[in-house]
């Protein structure tokens, strides 16, 4: 039995604190990462060249999104023992008391099973696949495999993260083409720097629930050079889509504007000593993470106003 199982268990039998509510089972699903899912997800749909009837499109996002929060429940049945000693997720349904291990496992299964079954009904198989794939990947690839075992933890995390464009994408169309592995590239890249630079400033929570992140493994000195490393590649994809057939002039604008505010940011925290960082409290590396929010939101809206000109005639470079 591993020892996230041995805590897990051991957590079960914790008295609990309060009546676990409707909001604490909710709060399983990891409502701000599904909110990052449906979103993406409703991109790559819109961006799709097909049309699709709004009651099969509001189903397909609507299934993606049960999907993305059954992973989000048995990522934190499964991670039970380090959230509770986490300071940013203490206070999650599991480790507060709130709610059982096992029926955050069992919540989440249920969940995986009804989000791929109904996915695969409301548009087709290959979507509800690819969906029942990316749970997987998540779940054990990534949680249960990977997490616990290297640096790289974050980045193969990220590629769980980036599918729902892709699976919004086959929902609509059933097949495979390069624009939605360009939307799944975007979150790829985006992912590591923008948790690396949450780490430079939560790392105690890294070291003390003995999560190998980056700043615990290798230092803030690596890391800084991975964010700025990360960002560089990222901007030349970012900036590069705009030449694909999810791109257009509106797209371009916002990726230079945002790439070129990301790049002089990635900059100053690879300039910054550590010294620096603990005098001002971090602030340079806040200020990036808190951009690295907007920068993904601003990428994706613009590829769906993109979308939504073309329906029209407009929007593209021809």
């Amino acid at each position: 039995m591993t020892d996230a199982s041995i805590n897990a268990s051991g957590l079960s039998t914790q008295a609990h604190t309060d009546e676990a509510s409707f909001g604490d089972y909710f709060a399983l699903l990891k409502p701000r990462v599904m909110s990052l899912v449906v979103f993406t997800a409703l991109v790559g749909l819109l961006a799709a060249p097909v049309q699709v009837h709004p009651f099969v499109g509001f189903c397909a996002i609507l299934f993606i999104a049960i999907g993305g929060g059954a992973s989000g429940a048995l990522n934190m049945w499964w991670d039970a023992d380090i959230d509770k000693v986490m300071k940013r997720t203490k206070k999650r349904p599991i480790p507060s008391g709130k709610v059982e291990p096992g029926e955050a496992m069992a919540l989440g299964l249920a969940l995986s099973g009804l989000s791929v079954i109904m996915l695969g009904l409301a548009t087709n198989w290959f979507a509800g696949a690819f969906l029942a794939f990316t749970i997987f990947f998540y779940v054990v690839v990534y949680t249960m495999w990977l997490k616990r075992l290297t640096p790289q933890n974050i980045v193969i995390g990220g590629a769980a993260g980036a599918f729902p464009p892709v699976i919004g994408w086959v929902a609509a169309t059933g097949s495979m083409t390069l624009e939605p592995w360009l939307m799944f590239a975007l979150t790829f890249m985006w992912t590591p720097p923008h948790f690396w630079a949450l780490a430079l400033f939560m790392r105690t929570d890294y070291d003390d629930a003995g999560v190998p992140m980056l700043t615990v493994t290798h230092g803030r000195r690596a890391t800084r050079t991975h964010i700025l490393v990360y960002t560089a590649l990222l901007s030349l994809l970012a900036v590069g889509t705009a030449f694909s057939g999810i791109g257009g002039p509106i797209y371009l604008a916002v990726a230079l504007v945002l790439n070129a505010l990301f790049l002089r940011g990635a900059w100053a925290i690879y300039r910054r000593t550590e010294a620096d960082a603990e005098v001002d409290n971090f602030k340079v590396e806040r200020s990036f993470f808190k951009l690295s929010l907007l920068y993904l939101f601003l990428h994706f809206g613009a590829i769906m106003a993109q979308a939504l000109l073309k329906t029209y005639g407009l929007g593209g470079w021809s």
